[in-house]
């Protein structure tokens, strides 16, 4: 019998536990005062459980909201661009506005550029995301309904504007405003055929 984690078994309860817990302390105690002994208490597991598995706070957190990322943004297929980029966004926005994804992106933002590997953590997650979400790009010039364009450069055009307003100018992220910023993304497009 091998020592493998099993899908859905104990293993995974415990990352699932120490996920959640290490978003939960985020919102709670802020960048600074977290520590891998307070999730671990916080998820009801020891500390050298979360220790060995993730070693760092960075880590911890870029697993988890790499984790939660894919649970609440899912992937969008409609067989229009317009529309998955809607549904992109839409879900995108919601998640930044839990408390939790909110304290994390605030912390990311206000570090990154004064430590490494906090530069490095959201360097990777960004790379990674962007890289997943511009799958509704790539099928919508496979599909001839757009020419050849950069997918991550479309999908920061998209989420730009929204981050923005939420965690700069705090202005409102209307639905409306939401169709509009996709609109004129998808409106400036290469024509299929055209580079």
């Amino acid at each position: 019998m091998s020592g493998a984690p099993r899908p859905g078994g104990r293993s995974a309860k415990v990352k699932a536990a120490v996920l959640g817990a290490a978003l939960a302390e985020l919102a709670d105690v802020g960048y600074h005062a977290l520590s891998l002994d307070g999730i671990a208490r916080r998820a009801g597991v020891h500390k050298t459980t979360v220790y060995r598995r993730w070693g760092t706070r960075e880590a911890l957190l870029l697993d988890a909201i790499r984790e939660r990322a894919e649970t609440r943004v899912p992937i969008p297929d409609n067989g229009s661009l317009r529309a998955d980029l809607l549904d992109l966004v839409r879900a995108a926005i919601a998640n930044l506005r839990t408390p939790e994804v909110g304290a994390l992106v605030r912390a990311a933002v206000a570090l990154a550029p004064h430590d490494p590997v906090v530069a490095d953590a959201v360097g990777a997650f960004w790379t990674g995301r962007l890289g997943v979400d511009g799958a509704v790009v790539e099928r919508a010039v496979a599909r001839g309904e757009i020419g050849r364009t950069d997918p991550r450069e479309v999908i920061e055009a998209v989420l730009g504007p929204p981050y923005f307003r939420v965690l700069v100018t705090g202005e409102a992220v209307t639905d409306a405003f939401l169709r509009r910023v996709v609109d004129r993304v998808v409106d400036g497009l290469p024509a299929p055929g055209r580079r």
